[in-house]
């Protein structure tokens, strides 16, 4: 049951996500968008893709998202030869015990960097399947429990295709949201060259957030609410892609359900504890374009997935709702706008973005974030019956 005092320390998480935003983007220059859609989805309990041309700052990115959270990080550089055990880890023959050991692969951290995702084989990506979806590992019969919170950030260049592996659709799917950080602006890159031209800026970042802070805050995103209305537009958005001409697959379930969580998460993070469908609208390019497959025909006339998702934007009604009620003492956020807000008039967005665009309300507000975790809301640190926690 939430009290009196974890109400009063929801101004102190809103504070720890404004401080890892600016740490992050105290090293990624001028894309505060993509910093932005980071954190969103790490709040979502998602995973994040970055895929751009090479030297914009993919690995960057997620080296800063990592470091600005004291938790465990590991990298793994993947190539042809990476097999999968080297993810998941190995079972190893003790002769003084006489029995196997298990030892942990590099996925048994917090934070689990992918540089080059796509560089290795399709055999080994598979070993990331169940970690991502499951968040646990299950090796000679035996399950591992993943920790909380656990986020994989993967990287791959969508340009050099030789000596790659195209990621199947399976392992696709498990990504929240994919994100393109793309050319720096001039301002931006000449800022850049008087910060990272004599040492990295990494090399001084600090962690300003705890692992359990950020579980509080997942804790709290999980409490959002979302209307009848929000998840039905929600639905129609993801249904509209399995029947468009232009595309031969469209999203699946699980897309609409991240989408969901994602628009939770952005709408926690712009101060209020209720989702519009300007938070579906502004993540629904990055969710819902990567698990896209378009037609030859699609293809040739170079129309993109993403386009194909703004036109689905552009053709779905808008639903027309207003902020829910406020509830009494112990239920959602307070402090927030939960009446005399601004309601949908019309059909039309207010106060966000158009389609595709940036994250509606911009930079994090300094609302207050919603309340403690929900009623039999189940927490990825609690231990599963046969599930073992290394």
């Amino acid at each position: 049951m939430t009290t009196y005092d974890d109400r009063a320390s929801l101004t102190d998480l809103t504070t720890t996500a404004e401080r890892v935003r600016r740490s992050v983007e105290g090293v990624i220059e001028g894309k505060p968008e993509v910093v932005r859609l980071s954190l969103t989805v790490l709040l979502a309990e998602g995973h994040l893709l970055i895929e751009d041309v090479p030297g914009v700052g993919k690995t960057m990115l997620a080296k800063a998202l990592a470091r600005s959270i004291d938790c465990s990080v590991r990298r793994i550089q993947f190539t042809p030869d990476l097999l999968p055990s080297d993810i998941t880890g190995v079972s190893i023959y003790d002769q003084q015990r006489r029995e196997f050991e298990f030892k942990p692969g590099a996925i048994f951290a917090q934070i689990v960097i992918g540089d080059e995702i796509n560089r290795a084989s399709p055999k080994t990506q598979s070993a990331l399947l169940e970690s991502m979806e499951e968040r646990q590992v299950t090796m000679d019969g035996q399950t591992y429990e993943l920790p909380s919170p656990f986020m994989v950030v993967a990287t791959q260049n969508p340009v050099e295709m030789e000596g790659t592996y195209p990621l199947p659709e399976a392992q696709r799917d498990r990504f929240m949201a994919r994100v393109s950080i793309g050319y720096p602006s001039a301002e931006a890159e000449l800022q850049m060259l008087d910060v990272h031209g004599g040492v990295s800026p990494l090399d001084d970042l600090q962690p300003v957030a705890h692992a359990h802070d950020i579980v509080k805050l997942i804790d709290a995103v999980r409490t959002v609410h979302v209307s009848e209305a929000v998840r039905r537009y929600a639905v129609e958005l993801v249904a509209a892609t399995r029947t468009h001409p232009d595309l031969r697959l469209g999203a699946s379930p699980r897309a609409t359900l991240h989408l969901l969580r994602a628009a939770k998460a952005s709408a926690a993070l712009s101060g209020r504890d209720y989702a519009l469908p300007d938070d579906v609208q502004a993540l629904a390019v990055a969710v819902l374009a990567h698990r896209l497959l378009p037609t030859a025909q699609a293809q040739l006339n170079r129309r993109t997935s993403e386009q194909v998702v703004r036109d689905i934007l552009q053709r779905t009604p808008v639903p027309t709702a207003a902020p829910p009620a406020a509830t009494p003492p112990g239920g959602r956020m307070s402090g927030s706008p939960l009446s005399g807000g601004s309601p949908l008039s019309g059909g039309r967005m207010t106060g966000g973005q158009v389609p595709g665009g940036q994250m509606p309300g911009g930079q994090m507000g300094g609302g207050q974030m919603p309340g403690g975790p929900g009623a039999g809301a189940p927490l990825y640190g609690q231990q599963q019956p046969g599930v073992r926690r290394l």
